[in-house]
């Protein structure tokens, strides 16, 4: 009973990240603003993490599962996708390189100011 309870406050913040993707006219993903509220209720104690730590480590552990279906229909695409790849290698490069840069840097900030 315990997980379904923190997969249905998931859920309901997740729906709730669809509502203001109807609601907010940006480009934002409505998954993007479902973690946004979580991440908000985490930090300001609305939510403690013992309510949805156990179905997110679910969530993070069958997360490689989710990634097989858009692989294997990549592979089906292939002959489409065959002219962007150099455009699409160097952007993953980049991004993937920008995205560790800014999390290791943002990680040590925080380290720093919590020795403080």
């Amino acid at each position: 009973m315990k997980y379904i309870r923190q997969l249905f406050i998931i859920l309901i913040l997740s729906f709730l990240g669809e509502i203001l993707k109807a609601v907010i006219p940006l480009p934002v993903p409505a998954s993007i603003y479902g973690l946004a509220l979580l991440f908000a209720a985490l930090c300001t104690g609305i939510l403690k993490l013992e309510h949805v730590k156990e179905s997110g480590n679910f969530l993070v552990a069958v997360m490689p599962i989710m990634f097989i279906p858009p692989a294997v229909g990549l592979m089906n695409s292939w002959e489409q996708l065959k002219e962007f790849l150099i455009p699409v290698l160097v952007i993953t490069l980049v991004s993937t390189v920008l995205v560790m840069a800014v999390a290791g840097l943002v990680t040590q900030k925080i380290i720093e100011k919590k020795e403080k």
